[in-house]
């Protein structure tokens, strides 16, 4: 199960059109490509995507790009709301689940796997599904090791001291985080994955329903209830192997759940040595594969030689007679005479006109920058002309939005 229906209200102006697991990202995928690629790559072959939130983009996305062949039962399904519980909509993640539980008493798995759909990583799930098989448990959750420092952000694992497998206790986002016993520095913090036994699941699941004081979120509420009847395991996704992976990109994992994560992401691209190598044919990330022509760059008619440095360029897209440097652009983007574009991530179809400046940006699709207009130049400007700027400095221009001088 694919949990997808967040509303992404840290994202805006992305998540003003769509649901935030439809956010293009990295030039030519949408964020929930890197989740069902892991299941498909891990060998699952019966997904269902549980939606809500404006998700016309990203059911049309999951319909033309993620189409299994039914001989052999396989399938990825984009399930919305179903309202079986009367008329409203999903109040939690693990209220999504309940009034999804038709989808468990059709299929009758013994285990589910539970992931998010807004998370930059690569990760093989049969070796976690092993680990919680021989655990016992009910619930194994995934974890990743991160400084003491950041630790605060996330929901945090404790440990049992006798058994590193047990989980002995789970705190949000804690003041004061317990760092682990082979590293003291660092703590274990939730991925926001899950491998559950199918009834462990369902009793857990519909226990939470009939509690009116829970919040019917995984992590909030259901993973600690588990912990209490000690029946929960942690997965340390540092022991999980990558084929293809290297010592650079090993255990990667980033939450792009706010502006500047999405942000720093797209930067951990264009590296020479990338921090996350999309380029790993042997774990690929799949996404739809358009039918554009390749990219170019040309001097125009005044001789300014169309150049990029460090950047990913994707299809379909021109660069005449401009420069970019340390960007990542998705397709058919257009960047004329004497521009200049550094640091940004241009989304689908955005045009850059002559003599502009974008700095540090994110443009949404279809955005136009016209002659002569600048971004993130003047951080003052930017937000007068309505832009989102962030306290890090990045400028977000949103969908279809023209820039003027």
């Amino acid at each position: 199960m694919v949990l997808a229906g967040g509303e992404g209200k840290r994202l805006m102006p992305l998540t003003a059109d769509r649901a935030k697991p439809a956010v293009p990202f990295g030039g030519s995928y949408r964020l929930i490509d890197f989740a069902l690629s892991n299941l498909i790559n891990s060998g699952m072959r019966r997904i269902v995507v549980l939606t809500q939130y404006k998700s016309h983009s990203l059911d049309r996305h999951i319909s033309q790009t993620w189409r299994m062949s039914p001989l052999l039962g396989a399938y990825v399904a984009s399930v919305p709301a179903q309202q079986r519980l009367g008329k409203r909509w999903y109040s939690g993640s693990a209220d999504a689940i309940l009034q999804s539980m038709n989808l468990l008493s059709d299929e009758k798995p013994d285990i589910v796997v539970v992931v998010g759909a807004d998370h930059v990583y690569r990760m093989d799930f049969d070796q976690m599904i092993e680990a919680h098989i021989a655990s016992g448990r009910g619930v194994t959750v995934a974890a990743i090791r991160q400084p003491l420092s950041l630790a605060t952000q996330f929901g945090v694992i404790e440990v049992d001291d006798n058994d590193p497998t047990k989980i002995a206790a789970f705190r949000e986002k804690p003041s004061d985080p317990k760092g682990l016993l082979d590293s003291p520095n660092e703590a274990l913090v939730s991925m926001g994955n899950y491998v559950f036994s199918a009834q462990a699941l369902i009793d857990a699941i519909e226990h939470d329903g009939t509690l009116e004081t829970s919040s019917h979120d995984m992590g909030g509420d259901i993973v600690p209830w588990m912990v209490a009847r000690e029946d929960a395991g942690v997965y340390d996704f540092t022991y999980n192997e990558i084929p293809g992976s290297t010592e650079r990109d090993h255990s990667y994992w980033r939450d792009v759940g706010t502006i500047d994560s999405y942000y720093d992401a797209h930067m951990d691209l264009i590296s020479v040595m990338p921090v996350f190598n999309l380029y790993n044919n042997e774990w690929p990330i799949f996404t739809q594969q358009i039918n554009l022509p390749p990219a170019k760059f040309v001097h125009d008619g005044e001789g300014n030689q169309g150049r990029t440095t460090d950047s990913i360029v994707s299809l379909g897209t021109v660069i005449s007679g401009g420069i970019v440097e340390r960007s990542v652009l998705s397709p058919e983007v257009r960047v004329h005479s004497r521009a200049l574009v550094t640091d940004s991530v241009l989304l689908d179809r955005v045009v850059i006109g002559r003599d502009c400046t974008v700095r540090k940006a994110i443009l949404d699709k279809g955005v136009v920058v016209a002659d002569g207009a600048s971004i993130g130049v003047d951080r003052q400007r930017d937000i007068d002309r309505g832009f989102t700027v962030t306290e890090s400095g990045i400028t977000v221009v949103g969908k279809g939005v023209l820039v003027t001088p």
